[in-house]
């Protein structure tokens, strides 16, 4: 649009030829009707040509007094002009600074050439545009609102700066493919990478629950009050999309109330501040959070499309309309979900996944948390010593909740010591919950407050069945958002409140009078429902198991958490709003707080013979519920093996099961997987799931396969597998995050037991270091016959060790090096390594820097060894021309 007006304007300010310079009232009358035309605010005018004694205030008067804006132009022009030289330049000069509220006449002072005098340049010029003082407006409140994080206790507020840290942001493609990771924040809105789809107008970044989507969006949020987000953004809304679940089905709004009235509204005309809005889409940056938490009976199949931004309609429809480019088409939007929300692609411009923590990104967040360094070494060892607790350290709001933990007890006793036993996520919530209660207690200087788990529970029952009624009946009906009855008729106390685990939200449609609630985090929600369950006598097997019949009646949509129309067709009579993963949240908790380790502390808090029963019910159910799952799920046959290709939903029922800590459900399931083939590709399982993996696998009695490609497994998964090493015959890990470090506990672990045939690790992070592990166990492992390592960091040193180790080795079927650095000096070494070579067949040296120099290596040495198959060396430093050299080895491909 702006490239439209700059042609226009070059049209419309063509100088008279053999003109010479013209005075600055004859500019004025030259160019009259350009200024006219193009001049939308007079307001900043006036009060610059007050504020400097060129105009009277009869002057200003005057002006007002005309109807229109054309005409209030016009009479400026005229004073102006009938003032003089100096009033006229002024007046140019008041268009020349003031850029956002004159911004369409930018290219015609560039035309004319305007150079301020000496005097005039002395005279001040004040913004008092609206639109300018609506940004200044904007960029205040959003870098107050943005400088602090609450802390999960409610209790402290800490600077961003000094709790944010970095976590592994990934680029992917619609199948979920990396397209590489996200090094700065300005990447999210640079076409040059990443981009999926041009036509498409939104950022869509998910990832798991609590994996850090809400203070991501706050960070860009900070940056960009700051003057620190440089992508061309004027205008910045931000939205929690679960306050579209706030408004009446019959609730109209039009998009400049949506903005305004629920966001920042502007000090000096809204319509001029609107126009703008709408004249530059491009300069706008929407944020919205949760859209997977949208819950609402709205149907909108039942409305039309919306295009025009003056007409009132519900506010869902505005968001949807917003999304799909039907309003401020050409506006920046970032849009976040947890992992299993899919959208359709043709509004996704990119798709980001958030990994969590890296191994690094956790020490430098320990660092960030832990001032002092002593107690960060601890923490660091401890870690160190505990992979399971480490693994869910990689999901930020867990990290965080065990980081507070830590601090809490080491404040409180001598012991720095966390659990150093199996540590599951419902432990974790419950040590949070511990923390909370302590913290209530009112200090004695000579009496020690500390007391048991058990006790604490006890004293504080009637608070968690309060906390555990609300939770449980907002998600029989998903919702996250109690108004203050709500909470009153749960006999929540004002003493309940500041516990911390619920915290107030502003700007709800219909709430203005009164506070309005949601607990701290969703999984928070689903741990007190899941506690209700437990806890609340009444509760029989129906109420116990409904929200695993919730989630396994939306199974056959694949996790489809928003089937909104144009999202995805839904299925007459059901929610498009709908999601479960707060479900498999609450199903999860239920599994752990009846887990046999914990009837000792609700033995104090309800009748053994309920919890008995309620955790009979749920194993029986769990056992029925996985031989039922296991018929269905797709088989395949190979050589040696029988495959079971395993969906997302399969990885929810192994963290229900490794919750339980039952070793007869985890016989259970591994005996009717009837399989030796565990394929859990593209299930979303990251590094603490291998717990649950492992709490399975390691019931198989003879050896496995184990496939899980493309998940989010890292280094501490790799740990987690430990169990299962003495198992497994293959193991895939590609796509996983996995560094040299990962590298040195497959060596270790793999080298023991001598029976591993396949080893995939392609895509990972893997240099030189972890080559030379792979290379270890190349020589030492005999049974190892296939590896693939493609697609990492290796140059040529760790290219020269693996070729070493296979000429070593008489069992190397297959080596996938493609995508690495080994270069010409890794090709000869490989030319030496499959020269007399009894068993090798193919060499996958794709993409690897190598040029003629190399291949004529190879060529050689495959004149001794017919045996084998292949060399592939597509994508190399090789010309056609080149190429001719080595037509007669047909075993040789290069293009």
């Amino acid at each position: 649009m702006e490239c439209q007006v700059c042609a226009n304007l070059e049209i419309s300010v063509e100088k008279p030829p053999g003109a010479s310079p013209l005075s600055f009232i004859a500019l004025l009358k030259v160019y009259r009707e350009l200024l006219v035309s193009r001049i939308r605010n007079t307001q900043c005018l006036i009060d610059n040509l007050i504020k400097n004694d060129y105009f009277s205030t009869e002057d200003a008067e005057i002006v007002v007094q005309f109807p229109t804006q054309a005409d209030k132009v016009r009479k400026i022009l005229d004073l102006v002009q009938s003032k003089g030289e100096e009033v006229s330049e002024y007046f140019i000069r008041v268009l020349q600074k003031v850029t956002d509220a004159y911004y369409e006449l930018q290219p015609w002072l560039d035309e004319i050439g305007y150079e301020p005098s000496e005097n005039i340049c002395s005279k001040p010029v004040v913004n008092t545009d609206p639109v300018s003082r609506y940004c200044q407006k904007l960029r205040y409140e959003l870098g107050r609102d943005s400088k602090f994080v609450m802390s999960y206790a409610q209790r402290e507020e800490m600077l961003l700066e000094e709790i944010y840290s970095n976590s592994i942001m990934e680029l992917v493609s619609f199948t979920n493919e990396s397209l590489g990771e996200v090094c700065q924040l300005e990447a999210l809105f640079d076409d040059a990478v990443g981009l999926i789809n041009e036509d498409g107008e939104t950022i869509y970044v998910f990832g798991d629950a609590g994996i850090g989507k809400s203070i991501l969006l706050q960070k860009i949020q900070s940056l960009w009050a700051r003057k620190e987000l440089d992508i061309g953004a004027k205008f910045f809304f931000r939205f929690r999309c679960r306050m579209f679940s706030c408004f009446k089905e019959d609730e109209a709004i039009c998009l400049k109330d949506l903005l305004f009235k629920y966001n920042c509204y502007p000090d000096q005309d809204p319509a001029e501040v609107f126009h703008h809005i709408l004249q530059f889409p491009h300069t706008v940056l929407f944020t919205f959070d949760g859209f997977d938490e949208i819950y609402s009976n709205f149907d909108l199949s039942s409305v039309p499309e919306m295009c025009s931004p003056n007409e009132p309609i519900h506010p869902l429809v505005l968001l949807v309309s917003l999304l799909r480019g039907k309003l401020l088409k050409g506006s920046k939007k970032i849009l976040t979900a947890r992992t299993g929300t899919e959208i359709q692609r043709n509004i996704i411009r990119k798709k980001v996944l958030l990994r969590g923590f890296s191994s690094n990104n956790l020490k430098e967040y320990t660092a960030v948390f832990f001032k002092d360094e002593g107690q960060r070494t601890l923490v660091l060892n401890q870690l160190e010593a505990n992979p399971n607790l480490c693994s869910l350290c990689s999901v930020p709001l867990f990290c965080w909740i065990i980081f507070k933990c830590y601090e809490h007890f080491h404040s409180m006793s001598d012991s720095h010591e966390l659990p150093d036993c199996s540590v599951t996520l419902t432990d974790v919530f419950l040590l949070m919950i511990e923390v909370h209660l302590n913290r209530s207690l009112k200090t004695s200087l000579l009496k020690n407050n500390a007391r048991s788990q058990a006790e604490m529970f006890k004293s504080k029952k009637e608070t968690l069945l309060a906390l555990g009624k609300m939770a449980y009946k907002g998600m029989e009906n998903s919702f996250f958002i109690f108004e203050q009855e709500e909470v009153s008729s749960a006999n929540i106390s004002e003493e309940d409140l500041q516990l911390g685990f619920l915290r107030t939200v502003k700007g709800y449609s219909g709430c203005d009078n009164q506070s309005t609630y949601e607990f701290l985090h969703l999984t928070l929600q689903s741990f007190f429902t899941a506690l209700f369950l437990v806890i609340e006598e009444k509760v029989g097997a129906k109420e116990l198991l409904q929200f695993f019949n919730e989630c396994s009646s939306t199974e056959t949509a694949q996790l489809t958490c928003l089937r909104i129309p144009w999202l995805k067709k839904q299925l007459a009579g059901e929610d498009p709003f709908r999601n479960n993963e707060h479900f498999h949240f609450t199903n999860l908790f239920l599994c752990g707080l009846l887990s046999r380790s914990k009837q000792k502390l609700f033995r104090h808090l309800v009748l053994p013979a309920v919890v008995k029963r309620k955790r009979k019910t749920l194993i029986t159910y769990l056992g029925e519920s996985m031989k039922s799952h296991l018929k269905g799920l797709t088989r395949s046959r190979f050589p040696n093996y029988n495959q079971i290709q395993v969906q997302p939903n399969f990885v929810w029922m192994l963290r229900c099961l490794y919750e339980t800590q039952s070793e007869k459900v985890g016989k259970l399931a591994a005996k009717h997987m009837h399989a030796n083939y565990i394929k859990l590709t593209y299930c979303n399982a990251y590094s603490a799931d291998c717990s649950a993996i492992s709490f399975v696998v390691h019931h198989f009695q003879k050896r496995l396969a184990l496939d899980l490609d493309n998940n989010n497994i890292n280094d501490y998964g790799v740990k987690q597998l430990l169990p299962c090493f003495s198992k497994l015959a293959v193991i895939r890990l590609s796509v996983n995050q996995v560094t040299d470090h990962g590298v040195r506990i497959l060596y270790e672990e793999l080298s023991k037991y001598q029976i591993v045939t396949f080893l995939g690790l392609y895509n990972n992070q893997i240099t030189d270091v972890g080559a030379k592990y792979v290379a270890k166990l190349i020589e030492e492992c005999s049974s190892l016959e296939y590896v693939k390592i493609g697609a990492n960091k290796i140059t040529s040193e760790g290219g020269k060790c693996l070729a070493q180790a296979i000429q070593k080795s008489k069992t190397m079927f297959e080596i996938g090096m493609w995508g690495n650095q080994v270069g010409d000096e890794g090709a000869k070494a490989f030319a030496e390594a499959l020269r007399n070579h009894p068993r090798l067949t193919n060499v996958r040296l794709i993409q690897n820097q190598i040029t003629a120099k190399g291949v004529k290596y190879l060529s050689e040495a495959l004149k001794e060894n017919t045996a084998i198959k292949e060399v592939c060396l597509n994508g190399n430093l090789i010309s056609q021309e080149e190429a001719k050299a080595f037509e007669n080895e047909d075993r040789i491909i290069c293009f």
